[in-house]
């Protein structure tokens, strides 16, 4: 997030294992300029660690080469990269990634005057690395709790994707088509060639999120969207 420092404030410096309302949270974090990450879950403080390139920054880079391609060509779409966004008076998290319906296409996010997203995003992706017991498991059950539609988990050191849609207020996990796809229900036409994004093989993820972005379900969402 964007910071100013007070100095009419003496504020404790943030650390990872605070507990804090938001407010406090955002007041901290604000006055600390040297946290590059840090996120607010279930009204705890995690302050992320330096990030590895092979366990994060790569496959990061993938990911939003991927969900860029789609949110290029889909107006209506928007996407931002480790946002805060502001879910609840507890939960204030800074995802790798989310994708997400313009308010004025009738997305569930809006804008706060200060600029931050608020609300749910249509679709969150963490890169677990070091944080994977909380991608995993507390954030999972806020994003879950909060209406987060669909959720894509890359464990990192385990190479392994794990993409849950949000059906009766659970979180079920979407499995791939015989043909290795996993393709969205919430953004018709994003499309994902599994293995070749674990793989690196980045011509084939952008193939095939091509050929989504030419299929006839594509054309009707941008269409809804536009309407």
């Amino acid at each position: 997030m964007v910071r100013e420092y007070s100095p009419q404030r003496h504020l404790p410096p943030l650390e990872s294992g605070d507990r804090l309302t938001r407010p406090e949270f955002e007041r901290r974090y604000a006055a600390a300029p040297h946290i590059k990450k840090a996120e607010l879950i279930e009204g705890i403080v995690y302050v992320a660690s330096p990030l590895r390139h092979e366990q994060h920054g790569k496959p990061h880079s993938r990911v939003i080469t991927w969900l860029g391609v789609y949110q290029s060509l889909t107006p209506g779409v928007d996407l931002s990269i480790e946002p805060t966004v502001r879910l609840d008076l507890d939960n204030e998290p800074q995802p790798d990634a989310a994708l997400f319906i313009e308010p004025d296409a009738g997305g569930q996010t809006r804008l706060s005057s200060d600029g931050y997203i608020e609300g749910s995003p249509e679709l969150i992706v963490e890169i677990a690395a070091s944080s994977v017991a909380i991608d995993t498991g507390s954030k999972k059950q806020v994003y879950r709790r909060n209406g987060v539609l669909e959720y894509v988990i890359w464990q990192s050191y385990e190479n392994k994707i794990e993409w849950f849609c949000l059906i009766d207020g659970d979180y079920r996990l979407l499995s791939p088509g015989a043909d290795g796809i996993i393709r969205s229900g919430v953004f018709p036409g994003l499309w994902l060639a599994v293995e070749a994004l674990l793989n690196n093989q980045m011509v084939r993820v952008l193939e095939v999120v091509q050929a989504g972005l030419k299929s006839p379900e594509h054309d009707a969402f941008v269409q809804q969207l536009q309407k």
